[in-house]
């Protein structure tokens, strides 16, 4: 399909993204007018409605898309680390002073009109983190620019974390699927997924089995990167050799004070000043990536008991608690998603209709027209509607990679990277959340969830990466 008006106003736009994000806009709109119709409201235009305020959003939305595509690309790069820095103000701003909606203090209110400024600000990081990486003398192995990255991202997923909007702060983390196509080791990348699966997880394991799974995490994966084997497996039995020693001799000398977990923690703690002589005198820099990797682990594994206890709220502790099975309230935390399941399960294959939903229609299911927006595609479109709408959510996200691939400037293609894993992330944990296979997050369904400030953040986001792409593309291809 040619996606280019040569000489036109719009030349080297890529119509196919375009078509693909109108798709997912108009489904969002005919979702959202199902799950907030009422039959029994006599006018259907009245702006009370839901449908039609995000009708009169995506009006709105689509002159900003215009103007994104309209403005020069030069913009984008030299207004990347101001519009940051403003983002990180205001973030600090609402940390102050902003607006608390169902237990997160992360939203502005102006009038009748509420935003959250974090939706604004993953663009403005995915600008940065360009910025940054299409430097000249950037690279991705060098630890002080490996560290600058981590400050970008950083700063941004702290303070909406501070915010309690644990969602939209985990969503920045995404941002490391970005450092791999980048050239990051991706034994560096796994056991920092597996680290973050683990505190996940660590209210159902014993110290000595978190402490355990931590060394071997790390100590493996180092190997798999350095690719000797024989030392490592050395370094692993005399740890545990070490360990069983002091215990023994420590329950000789001073019963009590030293068990096998404590044992263990000190022999390993005790080793490290040893691995960075021989990271230092080998000049394997992973080693010490790994090193300082399990000291942050461990320094955090003591901090995860009071965050649960004294930072997350309630519902968020139950959350958590109800996903990991740990706790079953089918009428209380669990309300949500059973219900969720129950919808999208009664649409069948060809779902209910248009309006026929009746898990939706008479409001079984609660958010049905923001976070569990899906629900109703479940039920009133089936399993094929469903298996539609995710097909079209893929194929913008490969078009989005394929805009990376043809980009000849760094900046592009990281920016591009970047709007691909934060709409993966939100597609994964959207629906996942809502047929139980991910803890709820209140984070909205791209380009479908009710919600101006959403809706707008995304295309912009969205846009700017088609703008970028236009920029390259200004001759046909041969």
């Amino acid at each position: 399909m040619q996606s280019r008006i040569k000489g036109g106003l719009f030349q080297g736009v890529d119509f196919l993204a375009v078509l693909y994000y109108l798709l997912l806009v108009a489904a969002g709109c005919i979702c959202i007018t199902a799950a907030s119709f009422d039959e029994e409201t006599a006018d259907f235009f009245a702006f009370s409605h839901f449908y039609i305020k995000q009708y009169m959003w995506v009006t709105a939305v689509l002159v900003v898309a215009l103007v994104v595509l309209l403005l020069d690309v030069r913009y984008y790069h030299m207004w990347a680390y101001p519009l940051y820095i403003i983002g990180i103000v205001v973030m600090i701003g609402v940390l102050i002073a902003g607006k608390e909606v169902n237990g997160a203090k992360s939203w502005i209110e102006l009038g009748s009109l509420r935003i959250q400024p974090v939706e604004f600000v993953k663009i403005a990081t995915a600008l940065a983190l360009a910025r940054v990486m299409s430097n000249y003398s950037f690279s991705i192995n060098r630890f002080g620019d490996l560290l600058r990255v981590g400050v970008i991202v950083g700063i941004p997923m702290l303070l909406t974390i501070l915010q309690n909007d644990t969602g939209s702060g985990i969503v920045l983390g995404a941002f490391l699927f970005v450092l791999y196509r980048e050239g990051l080791n991706k034994w560096l990348c796994i056991p920092i997924l597996l680290i973050a699966a683990l505190f996940i997880v660590s209210f159902l394991l014993t110290p000595m089995t978190l402490l355990v799974l931590l060394i071997l995490i790390c100590v493996v994966s180092e190997a798999m990167m350095n690719g000797r084997w024989r030392s490592r497996i050395v370094y692993l039995a005399s740890l545990a050799l070490s360990a069983i020693v002091l215990s023994s001799l420590m329950g000789l000398i001073a019963p009590g004070t030293m068990d096998i977990y404590r044992s263990l923690l000190t022999v390993t703690l005790a080793s490290l000043p040893i691995v960075a002589v021989y990271a230092y005198r080998t000049r394997l820099m992973n080693i010490l990536l790994m090193a300082g990797l399990f000291v942050v682990s461990m320094a955090f594994v003591p901090a995860t008991d009071y965050i649960f206890e004294s930072v997350l709220k309630p519902h968020q502790q139950e959350r958590i608690l109800s996903y990991l099975g740990i706790v079953d309230k089918p009428q209380g935390i669990d309300y949500n998603v059973n219900q969720s399941k129950i919808a999208i399960g009664s649409g069948g294959l060809f779902g209910k209709g248009f309006l026929q939903g009746t898990q939706i229609k008479y409001n079984f299911v609660p958010e049905k027209h923001t976070d569990f927006i899906f629900c109703t595609v479940g039920e009133e479109w089936g399993f094929l509607g469903a298996v539609a709408v995710l097909g079209v959510m893929c194929l913008l996200l490969l078009r989005l990679m394929k805009m990376g691939e043809r980009q000849e400037e760094p900046f592009g293609r990281v920016y591009c990277y970047s709007v691909a894993a934060i709409l993966l992330f939100h597609v994964l944990v959207n629906v996942g959340m809502t047929i139980g296979l991910m803890p709820v997050m209140g984070i909205p369904l791209p380009f479908m969830s009710y919600g101006g400030s959403s809706l707008l953040a995304f295309t912009i986001l969205l846009f700017i990466a088609i703008r970028l792409d236009a920029s390259t593309r200004q001759f046909p291809s041969t």
